[in-house]
């Protein structure tokens, strides 16, 4: 699968180093959204999370959203998980384009979310693992009029 550097805006928004945002990152660069934009509405949708045991802290765009929260918010901007795994099911789809439908998607593997524009990855780094990675799911546009 191809790869092309992307960072979804954040240098232009005026972030630097590395950080572990790759939830604010993916989801800017397949909606089109600034990248300050959905790193703001991200911290605002985490607000409202509750703590727990498992969850101490609440989520930040920049260090990590929880699954919950990045369900609610995807779903609020018109997006719709395809599950591709099930307990139990194994590996069925890997990070490869013929495995993928053609689209701006957001891709769910193991520890990481990434985009996926027409079969080509957008991301800071290749997180395909030489097309052996493991998709677990992927997110589409239910109106992709909108995007």
């Amino acid at each position: 699968m191809k790869y092309t550097y992307n960072d979804g805006g954040r240098k232009v928004a005026g972030f630097t180093g590395t950080t572990g945002d790759c939830v604010c990152r993916s989801i800017a660069i397949a909606t089109g959204l600034p990248y300050l934009q959905v790193y703001n509405a991200l911290n605002h949708t985490a607000q409202s999370e509750r703590r727990s045991r498992r969850k101490r802290k609440r989520s930040s765009a920049r260090t990590g959203i929880y699954k919950g929260t990045i369900r609610r918010f995807l779903i609020s901007l018109g997006w719709r998980f395809n599950p591709t795994m099930t307990i139990g099911s194994g590996c069925r789809v890997h990070l490869k384009a013929i495995e993928l439908p053609k689209g701006r998607l957001i891709v769910q593997v193991s520890k990481h979310l990434t985009a996926v524009i027409e079969g080509k990855i957008h991301d800071t780094h290749d997180p395909s693992r030489e097309e052996t990675r493991c998709v677990y799911g992927y997110w589409t546009n239910s109106n992709p009029n909108l995007a």
